[in-house]
Protein backbone atom coordinates (compact mmCIF):
# COMPACT_ATOMS: atom_id res chain seq x y z
CA UNK A 1 0.00 0.00 0.00
CA UNK A 2 0.80 3.71 -0.58
CA UNK A 3 1.76 5.22 2.55
CA UNK A 4 2.79 8.42 4.06
CA UNK A 5 6.21 7.33 4.29
CA UNK A 6 6.46 6.18 0.58
CA UNK A 7 4.90 9.91 0.20
CA UNK A 8 7.81 11.50 1.84
CA UNK A 9 10.36 9.68 -0.15
CA UNK A 10 9.00 10.48 -3.33
CA UNK A 11 8.40 14.08 -2.35
CA UNK A 12 11.21 15.32 -3.63
CA UNK A 13 9.87 14.42 -6.99
CA UNK A 14 6.48 15.39 -6.69
CA UNK A 15 7.78 19.12 -5.99
CA UNK A 16 9.93 19.46 -8.54
CA UNK A 17 8.42 19.22 -11.68
CA UNK A 18 10.18 16.81 -13.27
CA UNK A 19 9.69 15.36 -16.56
CA UNK A 20 9.21 11.33 -15.98
CA UNK A 21 11.95 9.19 -17.74
CA UNK A 22 11.99 5.34 -17.51
CA UNK A 23 14.62 5.75 -14.47
CA UNK A 24 12.76 7.81 -12.83
CA UNK A 25 9.39 5.75 -12.52
CA UNK A 26 11.91 2.63 -12.32
CA UNK A 27 12.75 4.78 -9.08
CA UNK A 28 9.51 5.72 -7.76
CA UNK A 29 7.90 2.13 -8.50
CA UNK A 30 10.72 -0.08 -6.59
CA UNK A 31 9.25 -3.45 -6.18
CA UNK A 32 5.54 -3.13 -5.96
CA UNK A 33 3.64 -6.05 -4.99
CA UNK A 34 1.45 -7.38 -8.23
CA UNK A 35 -1.79 -7.83 -5.43
CA UNK A 36 -0.91 -3.93 -4.95
CA UNK A 37 -1.01 -2.80 -8.35
CA UNK A 38 -4.11 -0.31 -9.47
CA UNK A 39 -4.44 -0.61 -13.54
CA UNK A 40 -5.09 2.81 -15.18
CA UNK A 41 -7.20 3.85 -18.02
CA UNK A 42 -6.86 7.64 -19.75
CA UNK A 43 -10.04 8.69 -21.42
CA UNK A 44 -9.10 11.60 -23.67
CA UNK A 45 -5.06 11.87 -24.06
CA UNK A 46 -4.60 15.06 -25.71
CA UNK A 47 -4.53 17.73 -22.77
CA UNK A 48 -5.62 17.33 -19.46
CA UNK A 49 -6.09 13.76 -19.61
CA UNK A 50 -2.33 13.40 -20.47
CA UNK A 51 -1.22 15.70 -17.08
CA UNK A 52 -3.06 13.74 -15.05
CA UNK A 53 -1.67 10.36 -16.25
CA UNK A 54 1.87 11.80 -15.63
CA UNK A 55 0.77 13.08 -11.95
CA UNK A 56 -1.04 9.42 -11.41
CA UNK A 57 2.57 7.67 -12.72
CA UNK A 58 3.92 8.93 -9.66
CA UNK A 59 2.52 7.11 -7.29
CA UNK A 60 4.05 3.33 -7.02
CA UNK A 61 1.12 1.15 -7.56
CA UNK A 62 -0.73 3.45 -10.55
CA UNK A 63 -0.08 1.32 -13.95
CA UNK A 64 -0.78 2.48 -16.83
CA UNK A 65 -2.46 -0.41 -18.74
CA UNK A 66 -5.07 1.66 -21.55
CA UNK A 67 -5.39 4.75 -23.31
CA UNK A 68 -8.76 5.86 -25.17
CA UNK A 69 -8.78 8.85 -27.72
CA UNK A 70 -11.07 9.55 -30.89
CA UNK A 71 -8.09 10.58 -32.44
CA UNK A 72 -6.07 8.11 -33.51
CA UNK A 73 -3.06 10.83 -34.13
CA UNK A 74 -3.21 11.38 -30.50
CA UNK A 75 -2.91 7.70 -29.59
CA UNK A 76 0.03 7.25 -31.50
CA UNK A 77 1.54 10.36 -30.43
CA UNK A 78 1.00 9.20 -26.69
CA UNK A 79 2.13 5.64 -27.43
CA UNK A 80 5.23 7.08 -28.27
CA UNK A 81 6.02 8.97 -25.70
CA UNK A 82 5.12 6.26 -23.29
CA UNK A 83 7.12 3.72 -25.14
CA UNK A 84 10.14 5.93 -23.58
CA UNK A 85 9.04 5.54 -20.30
CA UNK A 86 8.64 1.35 -21.19
CA UNK A 87 4.76 1.73 -20.55
CA UNK A 88 3.00 -0.42 -23.25
CA UNK A 89 -0.85 0.17 -22.73
CA UNK A 90 -3.62 -1.16 -24.82
CA UNK A 91 -5.24 1.61 -27.21
CA UNK A 92 -9.16 1.89 -27.57
CA UNK A 93 -11.12 3.77 -30.17
CA UNK A 94 -14.63 3.19 -28.39
CA UNK A 95 -14.19 4.25 -24.23
CA UNK A 96 -16.85 1.24 -23.53
CA UNK A 97 -13.89 -1.14 -24.25
CA UNK A 98 -11.32 0.43 -22.09
CA UNK A 99 -14.39 0.85 -19.28
CA UNK A 100 -15.28 -3.40 -20.31
CA UNK A 101 -11.58 -4.16 -19.90
CA UNK A 102 -10.62 -6.24 -16.70
CA UNK A 103 -7.12 -4.71 -16.28
CA UNK A 104 -8.45 -1.51 -15.83
CA UNK A 105 -9.47 -0.23 -12.19
CA UNK A 106 -9.08 3.46 -12.54
CA UNK A 107 -10.58 5.61 -15.20
CA UNK A 108 -9.54 8.89 -16.07
CA UNK A 109 -12.00 11.50 -17.52
CA UNK A 110 -10.77 13.93 -19.26
CA UNK A 111 -12.77 14.23 -22.60
CA UNK A 112 -14.68 17.58 -23.56
CA UNK A 113 -17.49 18.85 -20.53
CA UNK A 114 -20.10 17.59 -22.53
CA UNK A 115 -19.10 13.59 -22.59
CA UNK A 116 -18.42 13.46 -18.74
CA UNK A 117 -21.58 12.45 -17.55
CA UNK A 118 -22.21 9.36 -19.81
CA UNK A 119 -18.97 7.74 -19.13
CA UNK A 120 -17.97 8.80 -15.32
CA UNK A 121 -21.83 6.90 -14.83
CA UNK A 122 -20.55 3.93 -17.25
CA UNK A 123 -17.28 3.10 -15.23
CA UNK A 124 -19.14 3.62 -12.07
CA UNK A 125 -21.48 1.01 -13.03
CA UNK A 126 -18.79 -1.38 -13.99
CA UNK A 127 -16.94 -1.31 -11.05
CA UNK A 128 -14.24 1.57 -11.43
CA UNK A 129 -13.00 4.35 -9.72
CA UNK A 130 -13.07 7.52 -11.38
CA UNK A 131 -10.77 10.84 -11.51
CA UNK A 132 -13.05 12.87 -13.46
CA UNK A 133 -12.12 16.43 -14.77
CA UNK A 134 -13.49 19.59 -13.98
CA UNK A 135 -16.50 20.75 -14.30
CA UNK A 136 -18.20 17.03 -13.66
CA UNK A 137 -20.54 17.87 -15.99
CA UNK A 138 -22.39 20.30 -19.20
CA UNK A 139 -25.12 20.64 -17.26
CA UNK A 140 -26.80 21.06 -13.74
CA UNK A 141 -28.85 17.65 -14.61
CA UNK A 142 -26.10 15.63 -15.60
CA UNK A 143 -23.90 16.79 -12.55
CA UNK A 144 -26.95 15.82 -10.22
CA UNK A 145 -26.84 12.43 -12.18
CA UNK A 146 -23.95 11.72 -11.26
CA UNK A 147 -23.74 12.55 -7.91
CA UNK A 148 -26.31 9.95 -7.98
CA UNK A 149 -24.29 7.16 -9.40
CA UNK A 150 -21.17 7.92 -7.55
CA UNK A 151 -23.65 6.74 -3.94
CA UNK A 152 -25.55 4.04 -6.11
CA UNK A 153 -22.27 2.07 -7.04
CA UNK A 154 -20.35 3.28 -3.87
CA UNK A 155 -17.32 4.09 -6.00
CA UNK A 156 -14.39 6.23 -5.02
CA UNK A 157 -15.00 9.12 -7.49
CA UNK A 158 -12.26 12.45 -7.30
CA UNK A 159 -13.03 15.66 -9.01
CA UNK A 160 -9.77 17.16 -10.34
CA UNK A 161 -10.20 20.28 -8.42
CA UNK A 162 -6.43 19.53 -7.43
CA UNK A 163 -6.48 23.06 -6.17
CA UNK A 164 -8.09 21.39 -2.62
CA UNK A 165 -4.82 19.53 -2.56
CA UNK A 166 -2.19 22.20 -3.04
CA UNK A 167 -0.75 23.17 0.40
CA UNK A 168 -1.14 26.80 0.27
CA UNK A 169 -4.93 26.35 -0.61
CA UNK A 170 -5.09 24.60 2.40
CA UNK A 171 -3.82 27.17 4.63
CA UNK A 172 -5.54 29.92 3.40
CA UNK A 173 -8.89 28.05 3.67
CA UNK A 174 -7.95 26.88 7.13
CA UNK A 175 -7.14 31.01 7.78
CA UNK A 176 -10.68 31.78 6.49
CA UNK A 177 -12.19 29.34 8.77
CA UNK A 178 -10.30 30.39 12.19
CA UNK A 179 -12.39 33.73 11.62
CA UNK A 180 -9.81 35.89 12.11
CA UNK A 181 -11.06 38.09 9.00
CA UNK A 182 -14.49 38.84 11.35
CA UNK A 183 -17.43 38.49 9.26
CA UNK A 184 -16.69 38.19 5.69
CA UNK A 185 -19.80 39.76 3.73
CA UNK A 186 -17.96 39.83 0.37
CA UNK A 187 -16.21 37.71 -1.39
CA UNK A 188 -14.05 37.67 -5.61
CA UNK A 189 -13.52 35.65 -7.89
CA UNK A 190 -11.62 36.51 -11.17
CA UNK A 191 -9.84 35.55 -14.14
CA UNK A 192 -8.41 38.00 -16.52
CA UNK A 193 -6.87 36.04 -19.47
CA UNK A 194 -4.67 38.32 -21.19
CA UNK A 195 -3.24 37.30 -24.11
CA UNK A 196 -5.96 36.16 -25.86
CA UNK A 197 -6.23 36.07 -29.83
CA UNK A 198 -9.64 36.15 -31.50
CA UNK A 199 -10.60 33.23 -32.54
CA UNK A 200 -11.07 33.89 -36.24
CA UNK A 201 -14.44 32.34 -38.76
CA UNK A 202 -12.99 29.45 -40.43
CA UNK A 203 -14.78 27.19 -43.17
CA UNK A 204 -16.58 23.41 -42.34
CA UNK A 205 -13.79 21.10 -43.43
CA UNK A 206 -13.48 17.53 -43.72
CA UNK A 207 -12.80 15.23 -40.83
CA UNK A 208 -9.06 14.97 -40.31
CA UNK A 209 -8.02 11.32 -41.41
CA UNK A 210 -7.89 9.19 -37.69
CA UNK A 211 -10.64 11.07 -36.24
CA UNK A 212 -13.74 8.86 -35.20
CA UNK A 213 -15.74 12.59 -35.30
CA UNK A 214 -19.28 11.29 -35.03
CA UNK A 215 -17.81 9.71 -31.27
CA UNK A 216 -16.55 13.02 -30.78
CA UNK A 217 -19.77 14.63 -31.22
CA UNK A 218 -21.36 11.93 -28.91
CA UNK A 219 -24.46 13.37 -27.46
CA UNK A 220 -23.97 16.89 -28.46
CA UNK A 221 -26.37 18.73 -31.47
CA UNK A 222 -24.61 17.43 -34.77
CA UNK A 223 -22.57 20.23 -36.62
CA UNK A 224 -20.26 19.44 -39.81
CA UNK A 225 -16.39 19.15 -38.81
CA UNK A 226 -14.82 22.49 -37.83
CA UNK A 227 -11.67 22.90 -36.22
CA UNK A 228 -12.96 25.82 -33.88
CA UNK A 229 -15.04 23.40 -32.44
CA UNK A 230 -12.43 20.25 -31.74
CA UNK A 231 -9.45 19.73 -29.30
CA UNK A 232 -8.77 22.94 -27.01
CA UNK A 233 -10.99 25.22 -28.40
CA UNK A 234 -14.24 23.48 -27.74
CA UNK A 235 -14.66 25.34 -24.65
CA UNK A 236 -16.27 28.38 -26.27
CA UNK A 237 -18.80 26.52 -27.86
CA UNK A 238 -22.18 25.95 -25.71
CA UNK A 239 -22.84 22.46 -27.02
CA UNK A 240 -19.41 21.25 -25.25
CA UNK A 241 -18.95 23.66 -22.56
CA UNK A 242 -19.07 26.81 -20.23
CA UNK A 243 -16.42 29.18 -21.65
CA UNK A 244 -14.17 30.85 -18.93
CA UNK A 245 -16.92 30.23 -16.56
CA UNK A 246 -16.58 26.46 -16.26
CA UNK A 247 -13.10 26.43 -17.24
CA UNK A 248 -11.50 29.08 -14.68
CA UNK A 249 -14.39 29.61 -12.72
CA UNK A 250 -15.23 26.05 -11.26
CA UNK A 251 -11.70 26.04 -9.71
CA UNK A 252 -11.72 29.56 -8.37
CA UNK A 253 -15.10 29.62 -7.07
CA UNK A 254 -14.44 26.49 -5.61
CA UNK A 255 -12.40 28.08 -2.66
CA UNK A 256 -15.04 30.26 -1.76
CA UNK A 257 -17.85 27.71 -1.84
CA UNK A 258 -15.08 25.82 0.89
CA UNK A 259 -13.92 29.26 2.43
CA UNK A 260 -17.96 30.38 3.24
CA UNK A 261 -18.86 26.03 3.60
CA UNK A 262 -21.78 27.74 1.46
CA UNK A 263 -24.47 25.88 -0.44
CA UNK A 264 -26.44 26.49 -3.39
CA UNK A 265 -26.77 30.74 -3.79
CA UNK A 266 -30.08 31.97 -3.41
CA UNK A 267 -30.35 34.29 -6.68
CA UNK A 268 -27.97 35.21 -9.34
CA UNK A 269 -28.22 37.72 -11.61
CA UNK A 270 -24.94 38.03 -14.63
CA UNK A 271 -24.40 40.06 -17.69
CA UNK A 272 -21.52 39.98 -20.58
CA UNK A 273 -21.07 39.22 -24.09
CA UNK A 274 -18.70 39.52 -26.79
CA UNK A 275 -16.87 42.89 -26.20
CA UNK A 276 -13.62 42.10 -26.98
CA UNK A 277 -13.86 39.99 -29.99
CA UNK A 278 -17.18 40.57 -31.14
CA UNK A 279 -17.28 38.77 -35.00
CA UNK A 280 -14.69 36.18 -33.79
CA UNK A 281 -16.18 32.40 -33.84
CA UNK A 282 -16.74 32.22 -30.07
CA UNK A 283 -20.32 31.77 -28.19
CA UNK A 284 -18.83 32.13 -24.86
CA UNK A 285 -18.60 35.54 -23.55
CA UNK A 286 -15.39 36.91 -23.08
CA UNK A 287 -16.29 39.48 -20.63
CA UNK A 288 -18.37 38.22 -17.82
CA UNK A 289 -19.42 39.05 -14.66
CA UNK A 290 -21.71 37.18 -12.23
CA UNK A 291 -23.12 38.19 -8.73
CA UNK A 292 -23.86 35.83 -6.47
CA UNK A 293 -26.76 36.27 -3.51
CA UNK A 294 -25.73 33.93 -0.81
CA UNK A 295 -27.79 34.91 2.24
CA UNK A 296 -25.24 35.67 4.40
CA UNK A 297 -22.81 37.30 1.85
CA UNK A 298 -21.77 38.07 -1.78
CA UNK A 299 -19.96 36.27 -4.45
CA UNK A 300 -18.54 38.10 -7.78
CA UNK A 301 -17.20 36.48 -10.74
CA UNK A 302 -15.55 38.34 -13.58
CA UNK A 303 -13.53 37.31 -16.58
CA UNK A 304 -12.11 39.65 -19.33
CA UNK A 305 -10.19 38.10 -22.80
CA UNK A 306 -8.94 41.81 -23.51
CA UNK A 307 -6.10 42.20 -20.71
CA UNK A 308 -3.97 40.42 -17.68
CA UNK A 309 -4.32 42.86 -15.08
CA UNK A 310 -6.78 41.66 -13.04
CA UNK A 311 -8.16 42.59 -9.31
CA UNK A 312 -5.86 43.43 -6.99
CA UNK A 313 -3.20 43.02 -9.98
CA UNK A 314 -3.61 39.76 -9.90
CA UNK A 315 -4.52 37.94 -13.57
CA UNK A 316 -6.79 35.74 -11.43
CA UNK A 317 -7.71 35.34 -7.85
CA UNK A 318 -9.93 34.73 -4.93
CA UNK A 319 -11.18 37.69 -2.20
CA UNK A 320 -12.12 37.65 1.25
CA UNK A 321 -13.20 40.35 2.88
CA UNK A 322 -13.79 40.37 6.05
CA UNK A 323 -14.60 43.00 8.89
CA UNK A 324 -10.89 42.82 10.30
CA UNK A 325 -9.37 42.49 6.96
CA UNK A 326 -9.19 40.66 3.26
CA UNK A 327 -7.29 37.31 2.79
CA UNK A 328 -6.27 37.55 -1.30
CA UNK A 329 -5.28 33.83 -2.81
CA UNK A 330 -4.31 32.20 -5.69
CA UNK A 331 -2.09 29.78 -7.57
CA UNK A 332 0.88 31.17 -7.32
CA UNK A 333 0.73 32.09 -3.23
CA UNK A 334 -1.84 34.00 -0.53
CA UNK A 335 -1.76 37.17 1.68
CA UNK A 336 -3.50 38.80 4.71
CA UNK A 337 -4.16 42.73 4.58
CA UNK A 338 -5.24 43.62 7.88
CA UNK A 339 -7.96 46.50 8.31
CA UNK A 340 -5.86 49.51 10.98
CA UNK A 341 -5.45 48.32 14.15
CA UNK A 342 -7.88 45.10 14.08
CA UNK A 343 -5.56 42.09 12.34
CA UNK A 344 -2.04 41.72 11.83
CA UNK A 345 -1.25 41.41 8.43
CA UNK A 346 0.31 38.62 6.89
CA UNK A 347 3.18 38.69 3.76
CA UNK A 348 2.71 37.17 0.77
CA UNK A 349 3.25 33.34 0.85
CA UNK A 350 4.08 31.69 -1.97
CA UNK A 351 3.33 28.43 -3.33
CA UNK A 352 6.02 25.53 -2.83
CA UNK A 353 4.27 22.53 -3.88
CA UNK A 354 1.93 20.61 -7.02
CA UNK A 355 -1.32 20.26 -6.90
CA UNK A 356 -1.75 17.96 -9.53
CA UNK A 357 0.65 15.55 -8.11
CA UNK A 358 -0.62 15.69 -4.54
CA UNK A 359 -3.97 15.49 -5.37
CA UNK A 360 -3.31 12.12 -7.51
CA UNK A 361 -1.77 10.76 -4.17
CA UNK A 362 -4.58 11.82 -2.22
CA UNK A 363 -7.01 9.69 -4.92
CA UNK A 364 -4.88 6.67 -4.86
CA UNK A 365 -4.90 6.86 -1.14
CA UNK A 366 -8.62 6.62 -0.86
CA UNK A 367 -8.92 3.84 -4.09
CA UNK A 368 -6.73 1.87 -1.69
CA UNK A 369 -8.18 2.51 1.91
CA UNK A 370 -11.82 2.88 0.78
CA UNK A 371 -12.16 5.73 3.16
CA UNK A 372 -14.35 8.10 0.79
CA UNK A 373 -14.18 10.93 3.96
CA UNK A 374 -11.02 11.29 2.91
CA UNK A 375 -10.89 13.05 -0.85
CA UNK A 376 -9.83 16.30 -1.01
CA UNK A 377 -12.58 16.66 -3.58
CA UNK A 378 -15.26 14.32 -3.10
CA UNK A 379 -18.14 14.15 -5.64
CA UNK A 380 -20.62 16.06 -4.22
CA UNK A 381 -18.02 19.24 -4.01
CA UNK A 382 -17.34 19.09 -7.85
CA UNK A 383 -21.35 18.82 -8.06
CA UNK A 384 -21.86 21.75 -5.99
CA UNK A 385 -19.25 24.37 -7.90
CA UNK A 386 -20.40 23.07 -11.34
CA UNK A 387 -24.06 23.81 -10.21
CA UNK A 388 -22.80 27.45 -9.26
CA UNK A 389 -21.07 28.32 -12.68
CA UNK A 390 -23.65 26.62 -14.69
CA UNK A 391 -25.98 29.42 -12.52
CA UNK A 392 -23.98 32.27 -13.35
CA UNK A 393 -23.88 31.16 -17.30
CA UNK A 394 -27.79 30.42 -17.44
CA UNK A 395 -28.72 33.97 -15.47
CA UNK A 396 -26.27 35.48 -18.65
CA UNK A 397 -27.55 33.99 -21.09
CA UNK A 398 -31.67 34.62 -20.11
CA UNK A 399 -30.72 38.42 -19.06
CA UNK A 400 -32.92 38.06 -15.88
CA UNK A 401 -32.03 37.33 -11.61
CA UNK A 402 -32.87 34.06 -11.72
CA UNK A 403 -33.68 32.21 -8.16
CA UNK A 404 -33.33 28.36 -7.71
CA UNK A 405 -36.45 26.04 -5.94
CA UNK A 406 -34.45 23.28 -5.03
CA UNK A 407 -38.28 21.14 -4.18
CA UNK A 408 -39.28 21.76 -7.48
CA UNK A 409 -35.44 21.56 -9.82
CA UNK A 410 -36.31 24.41 -11.95
CA UNK A 411 -36.16 28.13 -11.85
CA UNK A 412 -38.33 30.98 -11.86
CA UNK A 413 -37.87 31.85 -14.84
CA UNK A 414 -38.92 29.16 -17.62
CA UNK A 415 -36.22 29.99 -19.93
CA UNK A 416 -34.11 29.25 -17.19
CA UNK A 417 -35.23 26.06 -16.20
CA UNK A 418 -34.61 24.64 -20.02
CA UNK A 419 -31.05 24.96 -19.95
CA UNK A 420 -31.76 23.22 -16.59
CA UNK A 421 -31.84 19.40 -18.70
CA UNK A 422 -29.74 18.81 -21.81
CA UNK A 423 -31.31 17.53 -24.93
CA UNK A 424 -28.88 14.40 -26.30
CA UNK A 425 -28.73 13.87 -29.80
CA UNK A 426 -27.07 11.26 -32.40
CA UNK A 427 -29.02 8.12 -30.98
CA UNK A 428 -27.03 8.78 -27.59
CA UNK A 429 -29.41 8.71 -24.08
CA UNK A 430 -29.15 10.01 -20.79
CA UNK A 431 -28.54 7.61 -18.32
CA UNK A 432 -31.78 6.82 -16.07
CA UNK A 433 -31.21 6.20 -12.18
Amino acid sequence: MYSRRSFIKNSAILGSGLLLTSDLLAAIKGKVAATDKIGLGIIGCKGQGWNNLQALLKVPEVQCVALCDIDENVLTQRKSELDKLKIQPKTYSDYRRLIADKDVDVVVVATPDHWHCLIMIEACAAGKDVFCEKPVANSIYEAQLMNKAVLRYDRVVQVAQWQRSQQHFQDAIAYVHSGKLGKISSTKTWMYRGGTKPLPILPNSNVPSGVNYDMWLGPATKHPFNTNRFHYEFRWFWDYAGGLMTDWGVHLIDMVLLGMNAGIPKSVIATGGKYVFPTDARETPDIQTALYDFGDFMMSWEHNMATGLGLYGMQHGIAFIGENGTLLLNRNGWSVTGEKDKLESIPWTKSVDIGLDRHAINFIDVVKSRKKENLNCPFDAGTKVAIVSHFGNIALRTAEKIYWDENKNAFNVPKATQLVKPIYHNGWKLPSL
